[in-house]
């Protein structure tokens, strides 16, 4: 091979090389602006699991009657912008990305049926492999954490008003195109 052939190879592999450094660079730069990407999430899919969720521990508080008023809905929240973006956009959150969450209370609920429940409910998470994240969120109170999902259930009682409270939460997903948080029937919930 001749000098003048070598040194064009040698430009080329060397325009290559400067090629993948650029995208490498670029790659590395949008991943440090942007962070990590949300993962996609199916909100009727979400949905039906928090309502399961609402609907198992209400089920498991044997609640006394007068209960049956109990319904929600489930909400979504905005969620932050991830990475060095994140600092641009540090008051306002995310209209693509949300996280979701069924809160359901019910008053005048005597202590020891409180109590009852919430072993109920610990021994059945435990049971179905979730993990304790913290107790005592309230007078009487733990939080529980799918290992699969990440959906966090709290339950609750406080004293002053013997108020019984679940509140289920799924983290933050990238929305589908042309999801409407007001026109989402799969959002309502009221206990059988």
């Amino acid at each position: 091979m001749s000098a003048v052939a070598r040194s064009r190879q040698g430009r080329l592999v060397r325009r290559f090389l400067y090629g993948l450094i650029a995208v490498g660079l670029v790659a590395a730069g949008s991943y440090v602006w942007n962070g990590t990407p949300y993962p996609a999430t199916d909100p009727d899919a979400v949905a039906a699991r928090l309502k399961a969720e609402g609907q198992r521990v209400y089920d498991e508080a044997v609640l006394p009657d007068g209960a049956d008023g109990v319904g929600s809905r489930v909400e979504t929240r905005l969620c932050s912008y991830r990475g060095l973006r994140g600092f641009a956009h540090i008051d306002s959150g995310r209209l693509d990305v949300r996280s979701f969450e069924l809160s359901w209370r019910v008053t005048d609920v005597p202590v020891a049926t409180a109590r009852a429940a919430q072993a109920r409910t610990r021994l059945r998470l435990e049971r179905d492999g979730w993990k304790l994240v913290s107790e005592n969120i309230s007078d009487l109170g733990f939080r529980f954490e799918h290992p699969g999902t990440g959906d966090k259930v709290d339950v609750d009682w406080y004293e002053p008003t013997g108020t019984f409270a679940l509140s289920a939460y799924a983290p933050c997903g990238k929305l589908p195109d042309g999801f409407s948080e007001y026109a989402w029937p799969a959002a309502d919930w009221t206990p059988r």
